[in-house]
């Protein structure tokens, strides 16, 4: 199957899943409705599910059945949802616009919004932990579940989130090391954690070594991705990206083109592809999408 099919095919499987889980209002509904609303708002409004596919690819790559991978690839994307809400909140980075749209505390309020990322993380862990949903041995459930944890956790997303915040207003301290740390938990936590996902959502056991090589490989493209969204606030549109763009600027935010320059970031983007491709050169003899994947990375820049 042609990339361009393997993708489409891949993201309807994902956007339906989804669908499944959060299914349109029904007079039996326990929750509030107003929370619901904002939870398949902010879940179902569409995006690139860059986390999901990556999951997938992986998985796929491996050998495993690809009814396995639905219940990890929903888990993921519920996890970056949720993240995003938060992340636009106005005690965060106060951004209006998400995917082209209002962001979930404007298109309903913060208290709303802040349930509702709240609500999206737990239903998360209850998909991988789900007997139907993730048919998996509860070994492997548990590596799952203690993975995602993490990887979004205080050593992986919500802290480097705390680390960017931090420096906030301050960012001549921050050196360029201590800006790669920030980024790989940030951003390329999560990534790393799609990837690892994939690898793990088999009942048979992954040696350490082929999940360290695609771990190596996520943070790489983690990084890469990371240093783009930088550079694309500084190059392009609101109108393109369908988000705010200037702020890290005008929130004096240390960043990679502000490290490097705008071109010597540019460059380490692609550097940092060019190692990703390399440490999956294992996977050479099987037939996989990772490399086209990672390739959507680096082409955010063109």
């Amino acid at each position: 199957m042609d990339f361009e099919a393997y993708q489409g095919e891949r993201l309807d499987r994902i956007g339906s899943f989804l669908a499944r889980l959060l299914p349109e209002k029904s007079n039996n509904l326990t929750t509030s409705d107003r929370l619901y609303d904002a939870i398949r708002y902010s879940v179902l409004n569409g995006g690139k599910r860059m986390r999901p596919l990556l999951v997938y690819a992986t998985g796929e790559a491996l050998g495993h059945a690809l009814d396995l991978l639905d219940a990890p690839a929903a888990a993921v994307e519920l996890i970056h949802c949720y993240s995003l809400i938060h992340d636009d909140l106005p005690a965060m980075d106060n951004d209006d616009l998400r995917r082209g749209k209002p962001t979930c505390h404007k298109a309903f309020d913060e208290a709303t919004a802040i349930l509702a990322g709240d609500a999206i993380q737990a239903l998360a862990f209850e998909v991988l932990a789900d007997p139907i949903l993730n048919p998996l041995p509860p070994g492997q459930k548990i590596k799952m579940i203690s993975l995602l944890a993490q990887k979004s956790g205080m050593q992986g997303m919500a802290g480097g989130q705390a680390l960017d915040l931090a420096f906030e207003g301050n960012q001549s301290v921050v050196s360029l090391e201590h800006l790669r740390n920030i980024h790989l938990k940030k951003t390329g936590a999560l990534i790393e954690a799609a990837v690892t996902l994939g690898a793990l959502a088999s009942e048979k056991e992954m040696g350490p070594s082929l999940i360290g090589e695609l771990q190596k490989f996520a943070r790489c493209i983690g990084l890469s991705f990371q240093i783009q969204d930088d550079i694309l606030d500084i190059i392009s549109t609101t109108e393109i990206l369908g988000k705010s763009v200037g702020k890290d600027s005008a929130q004096q935010k240390a960043t990679f083109p502000s490290r490097l320059g705008l071109e010597t970031a540019k460059q380490y983007a692609i550097t940092l592809h060019q190692e990703a491709l390399e440490t999956i050169g294992f996977l050479e003899d099987k037939d996989h999408h990772l490399e086209r994947i990672s390739a959507l990375f680096i082409n955010r820049l063109n």
